[in-house]
């Protein structure tokens, strides 16, 4: 387990910062993550890795000439947001446009995709590659479902390499889609990782058995199997990986033995003893082959095999040197500008001038209101929350909601210190929701705050109609951009609910607040209803099977906070004492 820790909620903040100092000729911390010490001497793509932490040496660990210019790191497990993606790419941007490059998950699609269209609003053109490598999450039929694990590496080193060799951003793109093609990766845990603070792994395995399946933020495998010997393990990653190789593919093949977390280098070459013959009899040539920790959860016991079929184009880049603090291949003679000080350009302070009426500053005091008990409530709830998330996701959503709900309440209380109403109140919260939260969850209620705070804007306490227009705003914005639909076991399920019947009740003439309390229980009821579902969406959907019996626990923690704020946002006529 992990034992080294202060305040586990400041751990990979921590961890981070220990990280920099301990490698500061190598790279400089900067708002959302960390960047290249040392700029190039000429504009050049800049290659931007990133997730959630708990992986290293990935993200930050491969910083560095011929790799990566810059890492976007997340809290335990949890996608970066928007704000930390593009603060990271403003930094790391030297003038040729920058991509970003992680593993196919939703909070991630979503963060990355929208720190993209802000930078190419500016500007800066900005591209996306994604890593669909995990043959275990989704059927070849669907292999843009397929999230990324251990392929991340070998995805990251061709782009950063090509970067390197002075390629454009097309070319930098194609090649990392090219390389993500290419390579296939199947991985097995022996038991589970523990965050920083808990008594209990995210999963347990029977004794004498594991996982065969696992991704990179502690889900559970497929299925279970009763643990083998080392050269049936060996037989078996070889069988699944190979029965994947593309069609026509070379014969000429990157490989990759890694280790999880606790998994000894000493059992890593034990297994590659059956490996690596398997797949010279197969008719492969292994060129540069890893054996070791590349891609990490955390303490988890396991390992993965990745194969990425190089023809001569990937191999250059594959094999091409590079200086990182946890990874370095040949000599490097790159060149670079001098040192640059920790100044991160994209970092401002907001110094926004609010105009509200009194009537809707009393508002804001109620909305202020809500989100303290918001952010009460769910730190109450973190450990059932984690704990329903960890049946079939990562675990991380009850702390994930904790750090979104804790940051959106201070930003919310300085806003309205600052004058704001309750419109622009709601608005401050939302975007410190997404930034501090990460995720999917967190980008779609900083998003849906957002829009809520927008539509009732600055001059009146809301009406009925403005309150259940608002409600409707929240939901469009989460729908608009997670795509989900009632079915597919998310949150959705229990807000369409609920903003169907508030509508529905207001419109009919119901008291404000009887109509909320009618739409809140009715949300309940869906998110319970969730339970006998399974999940087409998110992370959890590699793992239908062990979802079904427990309830969605978005749509969980969605229906037990818009229970709990009503009468705050139904007393539209209760005026707020005003600092």
């Amino acid at each position: 387990m992990t034992r080294i820790f202060n305040d586990p909620a400041d751990f990979a903040d921590e961890a981070l910062a220990g990280f920099c100092d301990a490698h500061s000729d190598l790279v400089r911390q900067v708002e959302g993550g960390a960047v290249r010490r040392n700029r190039p001497s000429t504009p050049k793509v800049a290659v931007i890795t990133g997730g959630g932490s708990g992986h290293y040496p990935a993200f930050a660990g491969i910083i560095g000439p011929g790799f990566a210019d810059g890492a976007v790191v997340g809290n335990i497990f949890t996608s970066p947001s928007t704000q930390q993606a593009y603060s990271v790419a403003k930094a790391a941007n030297s003038g040729a446009g920058v991509v970003f490059t992680y593993g196919n998950y939703a909070g991630d699609v979503l963060n990355f995709g929208m720190a993209s269209e802000r930078l190419n609003a500016e500007g800066i053109r900005a591209e996306n590659v994604l890593v669909t490598d995990d043959i275990a999450s989704a059927p070849l039929s669907e292999i843009e479902k397929r999230r990324g694990i251990a392929g991340d590496f070998v995805v990251f080193k061709v782009m950063g390499a090509a970067a390197e060799a002075g390629q454009d951003l097309e070319s930098v793109v194609r090649l990392g889609r090219k390389a993500n093609d290419h390579t296939r990766t199947i991985g097995t845990a022996f038991s589970g990782c523990t965050f920083p603070g808990a008594d209990q792994p995210l999963f347990s395995l029977p004794e004498g058995h594991m996982g065969l399946g696992l991704g990179i933020h502690g889900e559970p495998g497929l299925f279970d199997t009763e643990l083998p010997t080392a050269v049936e393990l060996g037989n078996e990653l070889v069988r699944r990986v190979l029965a994947e190789a593309p069609a026509g593919a070379p014969g000429r093949v990157a490989v990759i033995l890694n280790g999880l977390g606790s998994t000894k280098n000493e059992e890593l070459f034990v297994l590659w003893r059956t490996v690596a013959p398997l797949l010279r009899e197969a008719g492969y040539t292994l060129v540069m082959p890893e054996v070791g920790e590349l891609v990490t959860s955390l303490d988890m016991a396991g390992v993965s095999l990745t194969l990425t079929w190089l023809d001569e184009e990937l191999e250059e880049y594959w094999t091409a040197p590079a200086l990182t603090p946890a990874y370095r291949r040949g000599s490097v003679g790159f060149a670079v500008t001098a040192a640059e000080d920790a100044v991160d350009e994209a970092a401002a302070v907001d110094t926004a001038d609010y105009s509200s009426t009194e009537e809707s500053r009393a508002y804001a005091g109620q909305c202020l209101a809500a989100l303290e008990t918001t952010a009460g409530l769910l730190r109450d709830s973190e450990s059932m929350l984690g704990d329903m998330d960890a049946i079939a996701g990562d675990g991380d959503h009850g702390r994930g909601m904790v750090r979104g709900s804790a940051a959106a309440l201070e930003a919310a209380a300085a806003a309205f210190a600052a004058g704001a109403g309750a419109g622009s109140v709601l608005i401050a919260g939302g975007d410190a929701w997404a930034d501090k939260a990460g995720g999917t969850s967190g980008v779609l209620w900083g998003a849906g705050l957002r829009a809520f705070g927008e539509r009732l804007g600055n001059e009146q306490s809301p009406t009925p109609d403005d309150l259940a227009q608002a409600v409707q705003a929240f939901a469009d914005r989460i729908t608009g951009l997670g795509k989900a639909e009632i079915g597919d076991k998310t949150m959705v399920d229990s807000l369409l609910p609920f903003t169907s019947s508030l509508t529905s009740a207001v419109a009919s003439g119901s008291p404000v607040s009887e109509a909320w309390a009618t739409a809140a229980a009715a949300s309940a009821d869906a998110a319970a209803a969730t339970a006998d579902l399974r999940p087409l969406k998110g992370r959890a959907r590699p793992l239908a099977e062990k979802s079904i019996g427990t309830p969605d626990p978005g749509a969980t923690s969605l229906a037990m906070v818009f229970a709990a704020v009503g009468p705050l946002f139904t007393a539209v006529h209760a005026t707020a004492a005003i600092n």
